[in-house]
């Protein structure tokens, strides 16, 4: 198939969003709408574990202005399938709203009127950044060929963006999950260049419990037929591993989640008018999952799904630097860590551990019943604990 047949053969953004068959990849494309992503052409990218990526593009959006002594800046580090939307309404080239929007914005925690905010989608990523649905220097979809990237890595990139960007130091670096291993990682590997930073619902080190969750969600993803190796970019709407990638992301909420919301929620009561005891039907429970399977289908990519959650399972902000305890004392940074008191899969002794472990170290505890995903919900605790950290007394006294 030719470039010019392929790029027609992609769905539109529109059809992703739409209740017909699933793309191969809901990647955003360089046909679709723009939306309020920038861009930077950062070249080469030697990597951790060898190799290199000839050219790296990052996406990014930005909130604010950057003050003329550049000393105002806050990065913003996005979760596992998180992108750099961080606040703003659903609009072309934003088929969802920005995740954060109660966190960031004017007279917010994160106050745009104060503050310079950038948020970047992560190397690997799939909404603008270069990732495995990006085209490779033959022009096209990197797709199995897409080399293996750490955090460090990713880190890296979003180094050279700060660098084209005019920022030297962040004064506060901040990210959750996912977004946390990078925030941990940009404290300890560059200290001269963060002067805070938060790290919420996260750790300083994958544990085999993360590890081993993850391994299930990769399985799902390259079990399924429709996988194709990773090399699926071509196929048609309905033949792309959304099943995989659908499983993964049932494993996966279910982590997000706590037990005692799921009970309280769903219990065992079965799905509409369906009939679960042999009768074929659903929980309400599993119609849950099947409508978060569905949803990330139509706006995520199956090959950056695996690609970060591989990154993940290497984080390690202690290797080849004497262990977690030596890395987390080199860091020069106030450090805050928030953890959620019901999250099952960042359980709050890793954020203890970090708090404890960096000399200016601060611990504090969310009370809630949503589990990993209390981060993304409960902005009456997390937002007060953000603007304390931040000395935003306007907000702390509204």
């Amino acid at each position: 198939m030719s470039e010019s047949e392929r790029r027609a053969h992609r769905p539109s953004a529109r059809d992703r969003t739409a209740g017909g068959p699933i793309p191969a990849s809901c990647a955003w494309r360089e046909t679709d709408p723009v939306g309020r992503r920038r861009f930077a052409d950062l070249g080469p990218l030697h990597l951790e574990a060898g190799g290199k990526l000839p050219e790296v593009r990052m996406a990014y959006e930005t909130w604010g202005t950057l003050s003329a002594r550049a000393d105002n800046a806050v990065l913003v580090l996005h979760a596992l399938t998180g992108d750099s939307h961080v606040t703003g309404d659903a609009e072309p080239g934003h088929p969802t709203a920005g995740w954060w929007s109660d966190m960031i914005g004017p007279g917010r925690p994160i106050d745009t009127d104060h503050y310079y905010v950038v948020a970047p989608n992560v190397l690997g990523g799939c909404q603008g950044s270069t990732g495995p649905s990006s085209d490779a220097p033959n022009g096209t979809p990197w797709g199995s060929r897409f080399p293996y990237v750490t955090v460090r890595d990713q880190v890296a990139a979003e180094r050279e963006l700060a660098d084209r960007l005019g920022v030297g130091t962040w004064a506060l670096v901040v990210g959750a999950s996912m977004g946390g291993h990078r925030a941990l990682e940009w404290a300890a590997g560059e200290p001269d260049r963060v002067a805070a930073v938060a790290a919420i619902a996260t750790s300083a080190q994958s544990t085999a419990d993360q590890i081993a969750w993850a391994h299930a969600q990769i399985g799902a993803i390259r079990a399924d037929p429709r996988y194709r190796g990773g090399d699926y970019y071509d196929a048609a709407a309905g033949d792309g591993p959304h099943v995989g990638l659908g499983i993964a992301r049932q494993i996966a909420h279910t982590t997000y989640r706590s037990a005692r919301e799921l009970d309280e929620r769903f219990g065992r009561l079965p799905q509409g008018g369906e009939n679960p005891l042999g009768g074929g039907g659903r929980f309400a429970v599993q119609s849950y999952l099947d409508h978060h399977a569905n949803k990330l289908a139509r706006r995520f990519d199956a090959n950056s799904y695996v690609v970060l959650t591989e990154s993940m399972n290497t984080h390690d902000i202690g290797r080849d630097r004497g262990g977690v305890e030596s890395a987390l004392a080199s860091i020069t940074a106030r450090t805050l860590a928030v953890a959620v008191d019901s999250d099952r899969l960042f359980l709050p002794t890793q954020s203890e551990r970090i708090a404890a472990g960096a000399p200016s170290g601060t611990y504090r505890l969310l009370h809630s019943d949503y589990g990993h995903d209390g981060f993304l919900i409960d902005f009456d605790q997390l937002g007060p604990i953000i603007a304390e950290f931040l000395g935003n007394r306007a907000y702390l006294t509204r």
